[in-house]
């Protein structure tokens, strides 16, 4: 671990990819056509498994080369670990409905007339969803939106086996591979990790950019902001909405220390399981560091408005899992917006007794339909105007 003293990077030309090399499971366009004719069937993918074969082939799960067996699903689901010991926060798993697929075929998975991959079909069961809802997410309520997901959109069928890709899902967010993120980030420098689901305000910015100056970060560190554009919670604003905000914010703030990507990958709101898996596919796109935010992928039930997950569990779950993965985390700060200083610690803010200005969600957007003036310092102007035409 680095010296909180000395700002020196923890890596030298960039931190290797989980478990020392960077996996491409990408098929030479002239053995494609050999391969698919040795295929027997065809399976259509969901939003979800699209983006698990995008990872998987372009090498954000290194060290994993396909869908998980089932002794590698069970295990990461008893100890978030694979059998041979890499960590993994959640199983990675083809699912179907269909009963005549079978071990030792050759399946075919195609993606709103794409096809995607080749799948060598290990091994087929039926999975104890019970068992991994609660191993996972910490409950079997339905009010949490990935056991839902698992016990109402996954099917009964879950395969396992190596994967070959063929081609990469096209995509309303142009997602770069871990390679070619890899590219443009600094050589002997740290790189910190912003990871986000919704558009990014002011203070979102104010966060990832301070963290630049966090003492475990090296002098000229740059900050990866690296949204994901896969599924997520029903209530979320629109993929569209989001790559449209992104895209105006980083053509607005002229940032050398900034770098802008897109990641391919289903949000599960796994709170502390879902916190180690995005330091994982961090790690693998070249990140030395990982801002984690209070509550981190975390929901509420729609019942009673109960959190599923402590403030603090996934960030005292990463910082405990950090090391193992030759990663830092960076405890996002809570900052407030103050009439006398700006952005300043809510600690600094409660201190000094200043004057503290507030805007929640659901003001915003009550103010957005209505069209009243959104503050500069609760959103960027650009942002606000992606959002309003919408």
């Amino acid at each position: 671990m680095m010296s909180q003293t000395n700002k020196t990077p923890n890596h030298h030309k960039g931190i290797p990819p989980y478990g020392g090399s960077l996996v491409d499971l990408m098929v030479p366009k002239d053995k494609q056509k050999e391969l698919i004719a040795k295929t027997t069937k065809k399976l259509e993918c969901s939003d979800r498994n699209a983006c698990d074969i995008e990872l998987l082939v372009i090498g954000g799960f290194s060290p994993e080369r396909g869908f998980m067996l089932k002794a590698d699903y069970e295990e990461v689901i008893k100890t978030n670990r694979t059998t041979s010991g890499y960590l993994f926060g959640l199983p990675i798993v083809m699912d179907t409905d269909r009963e005549d697929v079978t071990v030792g075929e050759k399946v075919l998975l195609t993606y709103q007339g794409q096809d995607l991959a080749v799948l060598n079909v290990e091994e087929k069961w039926e999975p104890d969803k019970v068992s991994e809802a609660k191993g996972c997410y910490g409950t079997t309520s339905l009010e949490h939106p990935a056991v839902r997901m698992i016990a109402t959109e996954r099917k009964r069928f879950y395969l396992g086996g190596g994967l070959h890709g063929l081609t990469l899902p096209k995509r309303i967010f142009p997602c770069k591979t871990p390679a070619e993120v890899r590219s443009d980030l600094p050589e002997n420098e740290d790189v910190v990790a912003f990871q986000c689901r919704n558009p990014i305000h002011r203070a979102h910015y104010e966060l990832f950019t301070r963290a630049l100056h966090a003492n475990n970060v090296s002098d000229n560190a740059v900050v990866l902001v690296h949204p994901t554009c896969g599924p997520t919670q029903q209530d979320d604003i629109p993929g569209v909405l989001r790559f449209q905000t992104y895209e105006r914010l980083a053509a607005e703030v002229k940032n050398p220390r900034i770098r802008w990507a897109y990641l391919p990958y289903a949000m599960h709101m796994a709170g502390p399981r879902e916190a180690l898996q995005h330091m994982i596919i961090r790690r693998n796109y070249g990140c030395t560091h990982f801002i984690i935010g209070r509550d981190m992928a975390g929901c509420k039930s729609s019942l009673s408005g109960e959190d599923f997950y402590g403030p603090y569990d996934a960030q005292n779950f990463a910082r405990e899992l950090a090391p193992e993965l030759s990663m830092e985390t960076v405890p996002s700060m809570n900052l407030v917006y103050t009439e006398e200083e700006g952005y300043v610690t809510a600690e600094h803010a409660e201190n000094r007794g200043l004057h503290v200005k507030k805007l929640s969600g659901t003001q915003f957007r009550k103010m957005l339909r209505s069209g009243e003036e959104i503050p500069e310092w609760f959103a960027f102007r650009s942002v606000v105007d992606v959002l309003r035409d919408a």
